[in-house]
């Protein structure tokens, strides 16, 4: 349930009553993911696992939030579900909307800092990447430009 209106009164209502509520522009937000960043001896890696579905490209963990969850907790559980890392949340990198199957899909990505590996419950084939791979495996333009904003940060 959203309320509609510019009162901050109804914007608080709406955060209050629906966890997934977008304020930056008035949707209901789908699904979260994490770009994942790792720092390491061979420099700075993102995290990529292949999709479900063909034609199997290489994409940014994702998935739908579940009720009671916030974006943030999504975020970390399909990092961990799909491609068996933990990390944690450093900031919000952006949101994308587009449709999927005869549905409209709002996504919230954030930036996320690796932590460990965790058991995977997906079996996914995952790859860590530079910058310069990421630009060549993401087939849209819009999950290059979240690698490249989360690229951006220093890594702390």
């Amino acid at each position: 349930m959203n309320l509609h209106g510019d009162s901050p009164l109804l914007e608080f209502v709406n955060q209050l009553v629906n966890p997934q509520y977008n304020r930056h522009v008035s949707v209901r937000l789908t699904h979260a993911g994490g770009v994942v960043r790792r720092n390491g001896r061979d420099g700075v890696r993102f995290l990529l696992v292949r999709a479900r579905r063909p034609p199997f490209d290489w994409v940014i963990p994702k998935g739908h939030i579940e009720r009671g969850e916030t974006p943030e907790q999504t975020a970390g559980r399909e990092v961990a579900e799909e491609a068996g890392v933990e990390a944690d949340v450093a900031r919000h990198v952006g949101d994308l909307s587009f449709q999927a199957r005869g549905r409209r899909i709002h996504v919230r990505y954030f930036a996320m800092r690796y932590r460990r590996e965790v058991p995977s419950e997906e079996i996914r084939e995952v790859r860590w990447c530079s910058l310069a791979e990421c630009e060549e495996l993401l087939p849209f333009e819009s999950a290059r430009r979240m690698i490249r904003r989360t690229a951006s940060d220093d890594g702390t």
